[in-house]
């Protein structure tokens, strides 16, 4: 009895411990994927003992607690907010994390202050491709490396597992991506300094002790109190720089005038050539436009050379202004740097600081001027280039000028060219000048086989006797002149009026053949001939003669051509008859 009455009572105390143990569970609220508050109860070596007001106390591994300085904070009683993964494992355990929890709250934060610009903390805890990872209250984010500092570092060491400010430049809600940047929050530092600082610098200033920190090929990077200014190559000097760093070296203090201050970029630009009075002022009142001057080439470009006047002038020889004979001459084939030349004044542009130069009219005569009086007349000339069209030869003074193939000779025979050699020396005339271009001829020293027609007073419509020089399948050459220096085809359709008639093969060369002149341009040097037009001419005007009383008589036209060749058929019977 007394066994059953000891049982009843622990079980009857058993129920009564599980009713109270519910009863408190139904007042905590857990949920799992939430951040719940728990309660230190035990620090050991590896790991952090919270209640969580679960069945069961829960363990975090110490790792969780040694990215920042909390882990020394922590004590038994601290308050601390983990993220519930699950309420009971397969094992009965609850799982907690305090670094999940960080993360979780992290986020949150992040949106905020990606939403307001705000500044919050970082460490450099790794590097990546690209950049580096910055973690944030326990969010890893990504650091672009342009975006650790203002300018590029070769080192970073200095800045690992270091609180650095920073702030969210992109966030990533679905793929839960943040970059970050500490370049932002130094640049924004550097602005609110810069425009302190730009309070007490005004445009006009002259500055004694700006001291430089870079050079590049297009200019100087100053320190002017504290500011960054940029002296640009053009600022430099009145004349032409060929690189800043000749002048100057890092960590040299120069004098500089400050020419213009941005107050929405805080930027700043400084000159040296400010200090000293323009040397193109009054430039025409030093050099007259015609005159000639003694300079020193300073530079040698492609297009041109430059030479030095004076300290800050200077002026460019186009290459076309280099030779009279070669217009696309390379400058480097006729001058060199350093070289002491004469020039001639082209023209001044103050406004715009150039001056043209030449040299060729400082240092020679023209030659085209010279040659402009010689045309139309007879010269002796060296053959220096023969190609498929023409021959090129040269003067004497230098020029070259052009014989055309068509210039050899009246017959315009291509093949002319090979008989001609490069460095033979040939007489030629000059027949044309025009925009500094000769052009010379052979043809033009003989006459014009062409004057026969002025000479004999023929135009279109006259008719003449020629003669046969060749028979082809397409028609007749003829040849009108009595020396066969002008050679006329007459195609086979005009041969004769009527087309049976027309025929080459009829005709045998050394036949005389009358035919009309259909076509005929002296200038053009071209003629037509057409012995079918000769026909009907001459039919015409016989008809025209006799054809009115042989109408009357009856007569027949073959009757009247014989009567008008002065033939009597009557008396050519009779003829016969007495035979």
């Amino acid at each position: 009895m007394a066994v059953e009455t000891i049982l009843q009572e622990l079980s009857s105390s058993q129920k009564e411990f599980e009713s109270l143990l519910n009863d408190d569970f139904k007042d905590r609220k857990l949920k799992e994927g939430a951040i719940i508050k728990a309660t230190v109860t035990e620090v050991t070596k590896n790991f952090i003992i919270v209640d969580c007001k679960a069945k069961m106390e829960g363990m975090i591994p110490i790792e969780e607690f040694k990215n920042d300085d909390e882990l020394a904070k922590l004590k038994v009683g601290s308050k601390i907010e983990v993220f519930l993964e699950r309420i009971e494992s397969f094992k009965g355990e609850i799982i907690i994390s305090r670094e999940k929890a960080r993360r979780m709250n992290a986020w949150n934060r992040m949106e905020k202050v990606f939403e307001t610009g705000e500044e919050i903390t970082a460490y450099i805890t790794g590097r990546v491709k690209g950049g580096f990872i910055a973690t944030c209250d326990g969010l890893p984010t990504f650091m672009p490396a342009s975006q650790i500092d203002i300018k590029p570092l070769k080192r970073f060491d200095h800045l690992m597992n270091t609180p650095l400010k920073v702030i969210a430049t992109r966030i990533d809600k679905v793929r839960g991506n943040v970059c970050t940047s500490r370049r932002a929050v130094l640049e924004k530092s550097k602005d609110v300094d810069a425009k302190e600082a730009l309070k007490n610098l005004n445009e006009g200033d002259i500055i004694e002790d700006a001291k430089v920190k870079a050079t590049t090929d297009w200019g100087i990077f100053l320190d002017i109190r504290g500011i960054d200014a940029l002296l640009h190559v053009s600022d430099l000097s009145h004349g032409r720089v060929k690189k800043p760093s000749d002048l100057v070296t890092i960590g040299q203090n120069m004098k500089v005038k400050i020419t213009k201050i941005d107050k929405l970029t805080n930027r700043v630009s400084a000159s040296v050539k400010a200090l000293t009075e323009d040397p193109y002022e009054n430039l025409e009142k030093k050099y007259t436009i015609g005159s000639i001057y003694s300079g020193t080439v300073t530079k040698l470009m492609d297009y041109g050379a430059f030479v030095r006047l004076e300290d800050g002038i200077e002026g460019l020889i186009h290459s076309s202004e280099l030779s009279w004979t070669n217009k696309n001459v390379q400058p480097a084939k006729i001058l060199s740097a350093s070289q002491e030349v004469k020039i001639k004044i082209v023209s001044i542009d103050s406004s715009a600081k150039r001056i043209s130069l030449s040299y060729r009219e400082a240092n020679s005569k023209n030659p085209w001027k010279e040659i402009k009086d010689k045309v139309g007349s007879v010269v002796e000339v060296t053959i220096n280039n023969i190609t498929d069209k023409a021959i090129f030869a040269d003067l004497d003074n230098g020029l070259t000028g052009m014989l055309h193939h068509r210039e050899l000779s009246y017959q315009e025979v291509n093949q002319d060219l090979k008989k001609f050699k490069k460095g033979q020396k040939i007489k030629v005339k000059i027949v044309e000048l025009k925009d500094d271009k000769l052009r010379f001829s052979i043809k033009a020293l003989e006459k014009d086989p062409f004057d026969w027609f002025k000479e004999n007073k023929k135009k279109e419509g006259s008719i003449i006797t020629t003669r046969v020089h060749e028979v082809l399948r397409t028609g007749v050459k003829v040849s009108i002149d009595p020396d066969k220096n002008i050679i006329v085809m007459i195609k086979k359709n005009q041969l004769a009026k009527e087309s049976a008639d027309a025929r080459p093969e009829i005709f045998v060369a050394g036949n005389a053949l009358d035919a009309m002149i259909t076509e005929l341009d002296l200038e053009k040097r071209e003629v037509s001939l057409s012995v079918k037009a000769a026909q009907i001419y001459e039919e015409k005007s016989l008809v025209a003669k006799f054809g009115a009383n042989a109408a009357k008589s009856g007569a027949t036209l073959a009757g009247i051509f014989q009567k008008a060749l002065g033939k009597n058929p009557k008396k050519k019977k009779k003829e016969k008859e007495e035979e």
